[in-house]
């Protein structure tokens, strides 16, 4: 993502990455699996901790995948998570999404998940990953939706946080509501909307150990991230509020019946 025209909400805090960790190609970009072939060059935008990107290049052993980042911290996880799974098709590169420093037609795919949502200039993102992406080549964009986050039961100040951090999702200058607009934006950027196949996809959390994990991540995120330091600095939650959204989070996790799902939007871009 950009370094410069907009704040990454989350940061990259523990209960952040672990969040990011749990992440696969499998689970996280199963829309694109069946397109890939062995020899494939994919370009990971906005990777992370790099298990997506560690994951995809299984699917092109005889090819490579480059996963980029905008700060270097991350990347130092995914090089371990690399060697520790013994894939070498990979390799880690710090830059800006805004501006690829990569040649035209370098990559058959260029692939992100949960990045353009956070950027200043979603559009010319999509510009730089039409650019890099060869003809022929595909540009795979999969996107939360937040607004369309739903959960049961309606547990007291869940709603007040999804609200807190929609807020501040905008105030950082990104676009919480990514999923329903990524084929405006590549249609924005030059990509012919006919060669553009929209998707939808979701993850759900409800077993009693996935409601642990994930209410126990969110309430430790909710105080302890950027989320919580940028909440405060750009006045979008108080100290209060951010306390009554982690205890909200701790006893949607200890419901018996809780249930959580998140919407993804989907596109392939045939180039």
């Amino acid at each position: 993502m950009s370094q410069n025209s907009a704040v990454y909400t989350h940061g990259h805090h523990g209960s952040v990455l672990r969040s990011h960790s749990w992440r696969t190609a499998t689970n996280s970009c199963a829309y694109l699996l069946p397109l890939l072939k062995p020899d494939m060059v994919i370009l990971d935008v906005g990777c992370g901790p790099g298990t997506i990107s560690v994951d995809l290049a299984r699917f092109v052993p005889q090819g490579r995948v480059v996963g980029l980042e905008a700060t270097p911290d991350p990347l130092n996880q995914g090089r371990a998570f690399a060697q520790e799974k013994g894939i070498t098709n990979v390799e880690w590169v710090v830059g800006d999404a805004h501006k690829l420093a990569f040649p035209d037609n370098t990559f058959d795919v260029v692939h992100a998940h949960a990045v353009t949502q956070h950027l200043g200039d979603p559009v010319q993102a999509f510009r730089e990953m039409l650019r890099v992406t060869k003809p022929g080549g595909i540009i795979a964009n999969r996107e939360t939706d937040l607004a369309a986050m739903t959960w049961y039961p309606e547990v007291e100040g869940m709603r007040e946080w999804h609200e807190m951090f929609i807020r501040a999702s905008r105030a950082n200058g990104g676009e919480p509501n990514a999923g329903r607009r990524l084929h405006v934006w590549a249609k924005e950027a030059g990509i012919d909307p006919t060669c553009i196949t929209k998707t939808v996809s979701g993850w759900c959390y409800s077993t009693p150990e996935e409601r642990a994990w994930w209410s126990n991540l969110w309430a430790e995120r909710t105080l302890k991230s950027d989320f919580a330091r940028l909440a405060r600095e750009k006045g979008t939650a108080t100290d209060e509020e951010l306390e009554r959204a982690a205890e909200a989070w701790r006893k949607w996790g200890a419901e018996e019946d809780g249930w959580f799902g998140i919407f993804h939007g989907e596109i392939i871009c045939r180039v």
